[in-house]
């Protein structure tokens, strides 16, 4: 397996893997020595879908030198879920597309294709249905990729969210949450295999459990925070685990933003001090544009509130620079906002125009050669400012998870996307341990 995107995409890798051990087939990382290639694909941004279609590509050239004779290619992911119609006309060599409702019957699939050809072909090869509503459980069988000492929780599933610049709604469907029973019993039986980090994700994290609520009282009712079914009362109860390790929050939204959830980061000691929440712009005219449905004077004072309730934290956030109607001045007030905000981990994406979106439509589309200006002027000003921030943790002790032997990874550090801590000696991998700083190299941290 090709697994290509976010974490999110991930997950659903492992769980289609899971699901192919669960019929009794083997997994190789030798592409030569498979009867089935499959390549599970992301379409969040062109750069995404090109790579994905190259991916596809490759893996067909590939089999075509391979000694495996009648060697499958099955495609799944966001492109496959979204784009499976174009796709099968456009790549005929691709023998059979799934989407995000099938994850969990690859197995069953991989059989019909390998086993009954001619049924999968009359099927058309397609197995995508509209609209996904699956959500993995607890019980869920899945083959992880990531190391033994690290792993994706997903918590929800979709998003109900209208921002112009996005089609993850018409891919992955409305929002639909775990229930956390399910939740806190896959948290355990992961922390009982030693797994030391564990990242809960969803399109929405902040937004987990609102559904769950609403579908007891009613859809015109407000979420009660006392009914016990939101992210704060799942910290709560995950913070009750025994075992040594910490879970990490990863996409939040600004929107859904709670006192109440401030206070629980910051009574949990196993809640890492690390907030993800992409802000996308900081102008309040943009964020109009972006239908956001959040406000500048909000998350300004939603940064503030986070700061002083949580001592310590380290914010990770994402902007778009290059948006229909970005002119020169809404620019530079996202850069002005960046140097005040100082964000301890950020990272910028140059507007990506998405078929199907309502930002697709707009007026104003900007050129490549400015978007491309923009985005090197945002990046040099957060390098600046995160190698003044790495600079002032000279001289701490500091609690980290030890990715490989020469490696590690502070509470500040997600991992794949954040910095590292470079060891002056071996120590062991998956374990916590305790160094001191004494140096820094761009992101990166030196200890003792």
């Amino acid at each position: 397996m090709i697994s290509l995107g976010c974490a999110k995409n991930l997950v659903d890798a492992e769980i289609m893997l899971g699901s192919v051990r669960a019929r009794g087939m083997e997994i190789t990382a030798d592409a030569d020595q498979a009867d089935v290639l499959i390549v599970n694909t992301c379409a969040f941004i062109d750069s995404a879908k090109e790579e994905s279609i190259d991916a596809i590509l490759q893996a067909h050239q590939q089999r075509g030198l391979a000694k495996r004779i009648g060697q499958k290619l099955i495609v799944s992911g966001c492109m496959s879920q979204r784009f499976a119609g174009e796709l099968q006309e456009q790549l005929p060599e691709v023998d059979a597309f799934i989407g995000l409702d099938q994850v969990r019957e690859l197995g069953a699939i991989v059989e019909r294709v390998l086993l009954n050809p001619a049924a999968a072909n009359d099927a058309g090869s397609n197995f995508v249905t509209p609209r996904p509503t699956y959500i993995p459980d607890y019980d869920t069988p899945r083959f992880r990729l990531t190391p033994s000492h690290s792993a994706y929780v997903k918590i929800a599933e979709g998003c109900n969210h209208p921002c112009s610049f996005c089609v993850i709604p018409q891919m992955r469907g409305r929002h639909r949450s775990r229930r956390p029973e399910s939740v806190l019993a896959e948290i355990r039986a992961l922390v009982a295999e030693g797994v030391k980090e564990i990242n809960l994700i969803s399109q929405d994290t902040t937004y987990y459990g609102m559904d769950l609520w609403q579908e007891k009282a009613g859809p015109r009712q407000p979420v009660d925070s006392s009914r016990g079914v939101t992210l704060a009362a799942l910290l709560r109860q995950i913070q009750e685990i025994e075992g040594e390790f910490w879970v990490r929050l990863l996409y939040t939204h600004p929107a859904h933003w709670s006192d109440e959830l401030i206070a629980t980061i910051a009574a949990c000691d196993k809640v890492a001090r690390y907030i993800d929440i992409p802000l996308q712009h900081i102008d309040a005219t943009m964020l109009a544009r972006m239908r956001r449905e959040t406000s500048r004077e909000h998350i300004e004072e939603l940064i503030r509130r986070i700061r002083d309730g949580i001592p310590g934290v380290a914010i990770r956030t994402t902007f778009i620079v290059g948006f229909p109607g970005e002119a020169e001045a809404e620019f530079e007030t996202l850069l002005d906002f960046i140097q005040r905000a100082r964000f301890e981990r950020l990272g910028v994406f140059k507007y990506s125009q998405e078929e199907g979106s309502r930002a697709a439509k707009l007026p104003g589309h900007v050129p490549a050669k400015v978007k491309n200006d923009r985005y090197r002027r945002a990046m040099t000003l957060q390098r600046e400012i995160a190698c003044e921030i790495a600079a002032e943790r000279v001289g701490r002790e500091l609690r980290m998870l030890v990715d490989q032997p020469l490696v590690a990874r502070t509470e500040a550090d997600a991992p794949d996307v954040d910095a590292r801590v470079i060891l002056p000696t071996a120590a062991p991998v998956g374990e916590f341990i305790t160094r001191r700083i004494i140096g820094s190299r761009a992101y990166d941290l030196l200890a003792g």
